[in-house]
């Protein structure tokens, strides 16, 4: 028989605990230093769970590789301070034409990549018209969509010209489509990646970890730690005890927030809280049954008790928003009060629907918030007649190819970690939630083409028109959290974009 979720939980929070004191008691098997040790300050070993299924970002999705690669290997002409301000990085600023459609950079002097060739202007207009090609897979290209064409002025000099004005453009350009290639560089983007970054790829050891080694070439300020390795885990648990026990030096978004206490408590550890762009979605794929009938949907919003979600998954750790949008997004309006908790809404509806006694496949990924989220909400569920059936994904490479790729799931729960993605989510039809998109297009187009007031209430209207249509449920915004060894310094609070920026780490 089915646990309570409250109990289930409780003996899932039990393991972590006593795995945790015997960490930080010094009991943990296979010990091999303690936080208080002799450190190597020209070396960095970073926790992460969810490993990479290769490097290459521009025909896999995923956070994994653009969290390893983006600001460490690859660059942009452009870039976000974690304010979320866009500041020029590869070109050392920009000019706009007076009708807003066609931007003038001017690029740094002295560039190279990490192969030995120079960067220059060709370089942008190869790797900007390389991302409306058939060589990008990843959907997050239709961001450049609105790009016409690609002048090169001069070797320091490139003109981009947009079809239309776009408040959304030059943001996109600090993502990962915004990142600079070499032409020569691009012929084994899975296995060697060619980056203008502080940072080259010195060796990928799969299903263990990746090495980054500091370039003595890079154009900017040296990284402040020259040898970085980022090592995978299959749990958070593992990521703390390896923590504990000295073997690594930094646990980024940590996976299991039940354990912060006693690091809190711990001399030799320090934590660091911040926010994320990232969206908890529970996604419904809109194009099957049950989820084709907005009424089920609904029905699944109104079932769902947010905060409670939250609070018992996630420690009562991030943001209530009640849409796809964190508050860092210009856009962003709390939608919270759109769905509130009403169980007996949601089987008047299910009622409406001819849907009473509803049974459903929930995929989830093998993520420690996946899991915990999953409880949750398989037992709001079944409150009002949901009969749900979780089935576990391997993450990343089965749940990738499954959900996303092939969309072949009824409901799924991720986070989506890209910044400003509301329609990149639900602006295309043939993404793996499926919605209908031809009720937001036209609006979301005309926004975009506005100027900055009526861009910010034109997002508004689309985002609150794909909540009241339920296309997916976003239970809270994800927190950032780290735990690092007391000595690490320059370690980003806040996850303004998909990477994990290292070359501002340094050892005090």
């Amino acid at each position: 028989m089915q646990r309570s979720t409250t109990s289930r939980r409780a003996g899932v929070l039990g393991a972590l605990m006593a795995s945790a004191i015997l960490a930080l008691t010094g009991c943990t098997a296979g010990s091999t230093g303690t936080p208080g040790s002799t450190t190597d300050k020209t070396k960095l070993t970073v926790a992460l769970t969810g490993e990479p299924v290769n490097l290459d970002f521009t025909t896999t999705a995923g956070a994994a590789i653009p969290q390893a690669m983006m600001s460490n290997v690859y660059e942009g002409l452009v870039t976000v301070d974690q304010t979320g301000a866009i500041k020029p990085l590869l070109a050392t600023g920009w000019e706009t034409s007076g009708d807003n459609k066609s931007y003038t950079f001017t690029l740094q002097k002295g560039v190279k990549f990490s192969n030995g060739a120079d960067f220059d202007a060709e370089d942008v207009k190869f790797s900007i018209e390389r991302v409306k090609s058939d060589a990008w897979l990843n959907g997050l290209k239709s961001k450049m969509d609105v790009v016409d064409t690609v002048q090169v002025v001069s070797p320091e000099t490139v003109t981009v010209n947009l079809k239309r004005p776009s408040q959304a453009w030059l943001y996109s350009m600090t993502t990962l489509v915004g990142a600079m290639f070499d032409p020569s560089g691009v012929d084994d983007l899975a296995n060697r990646p060619v980056g203008t970054g502080p940072y080259a790829l010195e060796s990928w050891a799969r299903g263990e970890s990746i090495k980054l080694a500091g370039r003595h070439d890079y154009w900017g300020a040296e990284p402040g730690i020259k040898n970085v390795t980022l090592r995978y885990f299959a749990d958070a648990i593992a990521t703390t005890n390896a923590l504990t026990s000295g073997d690594v030096d930094l646990v980024y978004n940590m996976q299991a927030p039940e354990l912060l206490n006693g690091f809190q408590s711990q001399p030799g550890f320090q934590v660091i809280e911040g926010t994320s762009n990232g969206e908890i979605m529970l996604s419904m794929n809109n194009k099957v049954a049950p989820f084709n009938d907005k009424r089920v949907r609904q029905a699944v919003m109104y079932a769902i008790d947010r905060q409670e979600v939250r609070d018992t998954a996630w420690n009562g750790l991030g943001t209530l928003v009640g849409g796809p949008v964190p508050p860092t997004d210009p856009y962003y309006e709390d939608l919270n009060d759109l769905y509130p908790h009403d169980p007996a809404k949601a089987r008047e509806l299910l009622k409406e629907a001819g849907a009473e006694n509803l049974d459903v496949t929930f995929t989830v990924p093998t993520r420690p918030y996946a899991s915990a989220v999953a409880e949750v909400v398989f037992s709001q569920l079944k409150d009002v007649g949901i009969n749900v059936k979780i089935q576990s994904a391997e993450f990343p490479a089965v749940w990738l190819d499954k959900v996303f790729n092939r969309h072949d799931y009824q409901m799924s729960v991720v986070l989506a970690v890209e910044a400003r993605d509301v329609l990149t989510m639900f602006d295309n039809p043939n993404y793996y939630i499926g919605y209908d998109n031809s009720k937001i297009k036209d609006e979301a187009a005309l926004a975009d083409e506005s100027d900055e007031a009526n861009y910010v209430a034109g997002m508004k209207n689309v985002v609150r028109t794909i909540v009241e249509d339920a296309a997916s449920d976003t239970l809270f915004i994800f927190p950032n959290i780290s735990v690092a060894k007391s000595g690490l310094s320059g370690i980003g609070a806040n996850s303004v974009t998909e990477a994990l920026t290292l070359s501002t780490i340094a050892w005090s």
